[in-house]
């Protein structure tokens, strides 16, 4: 039986407390925390979202026995009743649960910091573990949906996973973070033998958010106790996450490592440091791809395919921690009942306020959350509640929400900033596959240079098979054709009305090479939308370089009549082993994305070499030259729906 210290209500003594959590909170401040989500404009976790992570914590976790309410002193009085009410339904504890140990012949276990709500009424209950994010506040930053899911009728248990947290925090693990590893494989197995033990459910289900979500898939693969998964802003597969097309994401490693609650020599065994440093410095990267492999649930569909385990996946369109297509590729190796939900923007943005706080608005539904509670309700609580008839996949075709100018409440002035009035649309698909009806191909032109573009031509039409052509450009320098402007900034911005507008005109052709369509008309006579993009836009070129190395920065953007634009999709791909004077035809896949490219709008292709997000292979004001061979045209294919 795993051991554990056990401390519930009543015994508030030893319960630690979050420190600085001393302040009420206001009906209004609570609002604008859920609002904002969860992160700040610099990729950190919003003080605010702790601090009302940590409050609900406190508040259920003191001892109220001598009738002066002082563990709900400092919430509104609606989230209070709230507290209570769960409460009255459902014993809260805190605990220190023994996980797997670090080594072999380790003297003593990991301990995992954990927080459980216990059904009262006669059971058996079904019950919900919710392994942490990858964040240094652990499990208190998501207790509001804890209380969501007591209010169900389930058992939850929630715990950081090891080495995750800011030391003296009561919800820090000890141990060193294994970066979804099978140490945090087996205690998630840990945590499912205490939860038998202590609340005999009658079925177990995992919720995770982002590290999280990729720990309870890992979990279910390794243990058929696990009769279904949601995982949200998730992940399938840690080696292409981290390193695709020959490209290192080093902006998505710089920020998990600060996320941690510690430096890295304190948080990390030496053998993952040494694959961290590897990582960085651009060395042995076979090796960080096998131990990516490792920690990827990709690498065990076998496993959960035969363990039937419902999964449900939850991502962004502009996923800046682990692109979009790493989870496609999973999601289609499922052979289970399964779903796929694609929203507009970022990570942890359309789930995120929903986590941590009730609604902003009074009646709002987030439907990220709602549908996730349903694949719950469905499978764990056999409620017949639409799951069954769900298609596969749903995707938020991206920007197309109506928005209008938001005011500041207390002024009435305009915020510079739009609020969605009309939300996106929707489409539901039997399965990723059939979500691209057809393909167009636009053939690229040589004309441009000094400053004017080239042209994207559609298959068939004058000009689409024009070849024998070379464009230049000083590769090395960042242009304004970027991914977005920081790592999850963006994409928030983006889910709640206000996409990035990019100026097409200061991209500087000396450090780029574009290629533009004419204004677009629907082929199918679709009145108002030029092209309907659904699926994985494809891109071949032919490169040659002054050097023995070049990064091709592909961005495709939706272009308006004033020479604005949205981005539609990205990817980089760096080439190595060039020859000067020779050239290598390279073909790669951009992100998937669903977009309705208005009529009259134009498509616009920009190749640069840099981009924050990205290690590049690139030598500054050295020449790299895009050509199209006869034998291999350069072509951008376009996924349509």
């Amino acid at each position: 039986m795993p051991k554990e210290n056990s401390f519930t209500t009543g015994s508030s003594e030893h319960f630690p407390g979050f420190p600085d959590v001393t302040t009420a909170l206001t009906s209004a401040e609570t609002s604008r925390i859920t609002a904002r989500g969860l992160w700040a404009a610099d990729g950190t976790v919003d003080p605010g979202a702790v601090r009302l992570g940590q409050t609900l914590a406190n508040a259920l976790l003191s001892d109220t026995t001598d009738g002066t309410g002082t563990a709900t002193a400092l919430l509104p009085a609606e989230l209070a009743a709230i507290v209570e009410e769960v409460r009255g339904l459902a014993l809260p504890a805190y605990h220190r649960i023994e996980g797997a140990a670090e080594s072999e012949g380790a003297a003593e276990n990991v301990r995992l910091s954990a927080f459980s709500l216990r059904q009262l009424g006669q059971g058996p209950h079904p019950l919900v573990v919710v392994p942490a994010g990858w964040t240094p506040f652990g499990w208190p930053l998501f207790l509001w949906s804890y209380l969501v899911l007591a209010r169900k009728g389930y058992h939850v248990l929630a715990y950081t996973p090891r080495g995750l947290g800011i030391p003296g925090l009561p919800s820090t693990s000890s141990g060193f973070v294994d970066v979804a590893g099978p140490h945090d494989w087996a205690d998630g197995s840990a945590v499912i033998d205490f939860a038998v033990d202590r609340f005999a459910p009658s079925v177990i289900g995992f919720m995770g958010e982002s590290y999280g979500s990729g720990i309870s898939q890992l979990v279910a693969a390794h243990d058929d106790r696990v009769a279904a998964v949601v995982a949200l802003s998730t992940w399938g597969n840690l080696a292409t996450s981290l390193y695709d097309h020959d490209t290192r994401h080093l902006a998505v490693v710089k920020a998990l490592l600060a996320l941690t609650g510690g430096p890295v020599e304190s948080k990390f065994d030496e053998a993952n440091r040494e694959i961290l440093a590897d990582f960085q410095a651009d060395r042995n990267l076979d090796a960080v791809v096998e131990w990516g492999l490792k920690r990827a649930p990709e690498s065990y569909l076998p496993l959960t395919n035969e363990n039937g385990t419902p999964t449900f996946f939850s991502n962004t369109w502009h996923e800046s921690l682990f692109a979009v297509n790493q989870t496609l590729e999973t999601f289609n190796g499922l052979d289970v009942p399964k779903r796929l939900n694609l929203w507009i923007g970022d990570h942890a943005a359309p789930e995120g306020p929903a986590l941590i706080g009730p609604p902003a608005v009074r009646g709002e539904v987030n439907l990220p959350m709602a549908e996730a509670y349903a694949w719950l309700d469905h499978h764990l609580r056999g409620e017949r509640n639409g799951v069954e008839e769900w298609p596969q996949v749903c995707n938020q075709v991206m920007f197309s929400y109506v928005t209008e100018p938001a005011l500041d409440p207390e002024t009435g002035e305009p915020t510079g900033e739009n609020r969605i009035v009309v939300p996106a649309r929707r489409e539901t698909s039997p399965g990723w596959n059939e979500v691209t009806d057809t393909t167009e191909v636009f053939g690229l032109t040589g004309d441009g240079g000094g400053g004017t573009d080239g042209r994207l031509v559609p298959a068939g039409a004058p000009g689409a098979e024009e070849t024998g052509w070379r464009r230049a450009f000083l590769a090395g320098v960042d242009t304004e054709a970027t991914a977005m402007d920081a790592i999850m900034k963006t994409g928030q911005a983006e889910w709640r009305g206000n996409p990035k507008i990019y100026d097409t005109r200061k991209i500087d052709r000396r450090h780029a090479v574009v290629w533009t369509t004419e204004p677009l008309v629907s082929p199918g006579g679709q009145e108002g939308v030029g092209r309907r993009v659904r699926g994985i836009p494809r891109l071949r070129l032919t490169v040659r370089s002054t050097a023995t190395s070049a990064s091709l920065y592909a961005h495709l953007l939706d272009v308006a009549e004033d020479g604005t634009a949205r981005i539609i999709s990205h990817e980089p791909l760096n080439v190595y082993g060039l020859t000067p004077e020779q050239d290598t035809t390279v073909t790669w896949r951009l992100q998937a994305a669903a977009y309705d490219i208005p009529s009259g709008n134009r498509l616009l292709l920009v190749v640069d070499s840099k981009d924050p997000l990205y290690g590049d292979a690139s030598v500054t004001w050295t020449q790299t030259v895009i050509g199209s061979p006869e034998a291999e045209p350069s072509r951008l294919e376009l996924p349509l729906g």
